[in-house]
């Protein structure tokens, strides 16, 4: 679950992460009236979406007076802000954050993710603030920061300075520093994050670290424990579908492309989709009904896929070890009549029951199910399929 910026901040507070001061707003009015309620003459207006590069995409301004304030709020509320993350559909901008302006004297990046294949929290830093870390990471590597922290030691200052070192801050600055991302660890762990991104941190001229932007994500399946958290969800910011697939028990993503999968597994999705590219075709989503699909789920599953114009071909993929293949075949046929499914359905099943699941798809004789004999097989007619190939 991802959050506002403006939400992150109040997160960041509580944990003695310093941030510029700003209120939400809603209205150009109620965006005047928090410019004069934090006082000063110059003010940042930033759109409040779940996505990166708002500034980039004209979604974070400066104004110097009253006036400007009110001018830039009118613009960029109502405004679709296209940005390197929402796609070319852009986000509507529902509210706007007024925040005091900062004396910037450096911008730095300082972030904290899961590493999987570590299995640890990295805290990842570097001197290019402001810039897209990815593209930092891929064009200039050596200026990436990256320090793994043991979840049974913690942060230590050691880390700390090892950060600082990399980062080249003078002896000073680094005591504050340490802390600062001391903080920003605890917070991380103690709210049960998956990212936390600050860019910019911004050391003022007075020398302070204050994090000029907040961006979190947190773990779904921690929730129950953090209904403060649950609370901050804004549902307009997610897409209905991946709303509709959760309260569904499913997982489900939206992609780019033409060919639905419906796979069990988040590994055997993964797979699918990888092996869909291969063969010069494109997934349109990410849809893993889990171990014990239905005919219920494999019914919300086509729905929730053809939601999605694009979709051209649905390609499912299921291996049959706690649920039997011929159960799931089944279950596709009676979803078939509880769903218009007007797409060519592909069907791979393996595992318990596989010859018989076959015989029963065989046998009903329905003209747009078309039974594949492994992964490689089916993901070639799903992508024939999806590109109009008669199979």
């Amino acid at each position: 679950m991802n959050i506002h910026e403006y939400q992150a901040k109040e997160i960041f507070k509580k944990y003695n992460v310093p941030t510029p001061n700003g209120y939400i707003a809603f209205s150009e009015e109620e965006a005047v009236q928090n410019a004069q309620k934090l006082g000063g003459n110059i003010w940042v207006v930033k759109a409040q979406i779940h996505a990166g590069g708002r500034g980039l995409g004209g979604g974070v301004k400066l104004a110097r007076s009253l006036a400007e304030v009110r001018t830039l709020a009118s613009e960029i509320l109502g405004m679709t802000l296209v940005t390197h993350q929402t796609g070319s559909a852009g986000k509507l901008v529902h509210k706007v954050y007024i925040e005091e302006g900062v004396d910037i004297a450096d911008e730095l990046y300082l972030g904290i993710a899961l590493d999987r294949a570590k299995e640890m929290p990295v805290i990842i830093a570097s001197r290019e603030g402001g810039m897209e870390i990815e593209k930092v990471a891929h064009t200039s590597p050596d200026k990436i920061i990256k320090i793994a922290i043991d979840p049974f030691i913690g942060f230590q200052p050691y880390h700390g300075r090892e950060l600082a070192f990399g980062l080249g801050l003078a002896k000073e600055e680094m005591s504050s520093f340490i802390q600062f991302a001391s903080n920003l660890y605890k917070a991380y762990i103690e709210k049960d994050a998956e990212l936390i991104e600050i860019n910019p941190l911004v050391k003022t001229k007075s020398g302070n670290f204050v994090a000029l932007d907040g961006k979190i994500g947190f773990d779904d399946n921690a929730l129950f424990r953090h209904p403060e958290i649950e609370a901050m969800r804004d549902l307009t910011e997610e897409n209905l579908a991946e709303r509709e697939a959760s309260q569904h028990g499913l997982s489900y993503v939206k992609l780019d492309g033409n060919v639905g999968c419906m796979v069990n597994g988040a590994g055997l999705a993964m797979g699918t989709m990888d092996t869909i590219n291969h063969l010069g075709g494109t997934p349109a989503n990410f849809l893993d009904v889990g171990g014990s699909a239905n005919a219920q789920t494999v019914a919300t599953g086509f729905k929730i896929i053809l939601k999605d114009h694009n979709v051209k071909s649905i390609f499912v993929n299921i291996f049959g070890g706690i649920v039997r293949c011929d159960r799931i075949a089944n279950g596709i046929l009676e979803a078939t009549k509880l769903v218009n499914v007007d797409v060519p359905v592909i069907v791979r099943l393996d595992g318990t029951n596989a010859v018989e699941a076959a015989e029963i798809l065989k046998n009903a004789n329905i003209k747009n199910i078309i039974i594949a004999t492994d992964l490689n097989d089916g993901a070639k007619k799903a992508v024939a399929a999806a590109n109009g190939d008669i199979l």
